[in-house]
């Protein structure tokens, strides 16, 4: 599993920012996500598995849409540090 290739992101985003902010929970939330995603790699019919994922995606994607819509540059900033593709917001 990959849980602790991303702890260190997690541990420099703790000490700059607050915990409630959008970032620091967008960072999180993608830790979760990745962790999933390589436990349903193993476990292909873990569906309660699946559906915590997808609980977890949009959660993220939601946060996300509110960061766009607020700050563009906080944006871009998060979304390249994470290496995650842009969402299309509607």
């Amino acid at each position: 599993m990959i849980k602790n290739s991303f702890i260190p992101v997690i541990s420099k985003k703790k000490e700059e920012e607050n915990p409630g902010s959008v970032e620091f929970q967008v960072v999180n939330f993608t830790n979760k996500i990745r962790r999933l995603t390589s436990h349903l790699e193993l476990h292909r019919k873990d569906f309660l598995s699946q559906r915590g994922l997808r609980k977890i995606l949009g959660k993220r994607k939601r946060l996300l849409s509110y960061l766009a819509n607020k700050n563009q540059i906080r944006y871009q900033n998060l979304i390249n540090q994470l290496g995650i593709r842009e969402s299309q917001i509607r």
